[in-house]
């Protein structure tokens, strides 16, 4: 019996032990850099390093410590998102002319992605994204700028690609996405929608599920290409709940800002209609 319980207490020992190694590894990896991956908080904030150009704007003044309940444009999330949108304003006009989708339309939906994830993440965004005022590439499920996932991106790219459905974009859209031949497809779909140095392709599928939205809106006779709070909620409930209709409701998730809460469509919305950085996005 005593042999028993000397075996087993060996067995416990061992094992933490074994714990204790492999915590000791995952420190200095993490110390070292070992672990750092595409898409991980330091890498992503390179590309925003330089200041942003041209980033003339109406000034509103920020919150102050003593207030408990703010307006959205004026709580620190916002100030970041704004310059993270000053810096990115050439690559969404070019998504813009290329797609035909209005550029405050793209900033509309980004607005509020941004501002949930920051709000989200309290620790992360007072670290690393408010002293740089850039925007967050989102990982895992979400990715990129806006949010999107990758599942959403493979049907934005075959609508694309689909004269039959009622989301095709128009000839020429799905000429924007084409991979190279022998690529894997899976991979690089990921590595656009995640790519810290340049969000091209995260602007470009953002703005082309803008667009397969409003063209099914189109062909049933509703134009909701000026209607961000439509727009913007569609965008964060996906394909499957767009339903062309006479009243549609603005909604989606819940957000909370500036000490209350708001749906995400309210908040592009409130956005799109403000004057903040519309200079830059008309």
């Amino acid at each position: 019996m005593n042999s028993a319980w000397k075996s087993l207490f060996k067995i416990i020992v061992s094992l933490f032990a074994l714990v204790g190694v492999v915590f000791t590894a995952v420190y200095f990896g993490m110390q070292l850099g070992v672990f750092n991956v595409k898409g991980s908080i330091s890498s992503r904030n390179s590309f925003f390093q330089k200041p942003a150009k041209n980033t003339a704007t109406i000034a509103t003044p920020p919150c102050t410590d003593n207030e408990k309940i703010c307006e959205w444009n004026r709580t620190p999330e916002w100030q970041v998102v704004k310059g993270g949108l000053e810096k990115d304003a050439g690559i969404i006009q070019r998504v813009s002319v290329e797609t035909g989708v209005s550029a405050r339309m793209i900033a509309s939906v980004v607005v509020p992605e941004q501002i949930r994830f920051f709000t989200a993440n309290r620790e992360v965004f007072k670290r690393y994204f408010e002293p740089l005022k850039i925007l967050g590439s989102l990982s895992q499920f979400s990715l990129g700028v806006s949010g999107i996932k990758q599942e959403t991106a493979e049907k934005i790219e075959k609508y694309a690609s689909d004269p039959t459905s009622p989301f095709y974009p128009g000839d020429g859209m799905n000429t924007l996405i084409i991979y190279a031949p022998g690529v894997n497809h899976s991979t690089e779909l990921y590595n656009r929608l995640t790519d810290d140095k340049n969000h091209y392709y995260q602007y470009l599928y953002t703005a082309l599920y803008i667009k397969e939205i409003e063209t099914q809106w189109a062909k049933a006779s509703f134009d909701i290409s000026q209607n961000a709070g439509v727009v913007v909620t569609l965008f964060n409930l996906g394909f499957l709940a767009s339903h062309p209709k006479a009243d549609p409701a603005v909604g989606g998730s819940s957000i909370e800002t500036g000490g209350k809460k708001i749906t995400y469509g309210e908040l592009g919305a409130k956005f799109y209609e403000s004057d903040e950085l519309r200079a830059m996005f008309p």
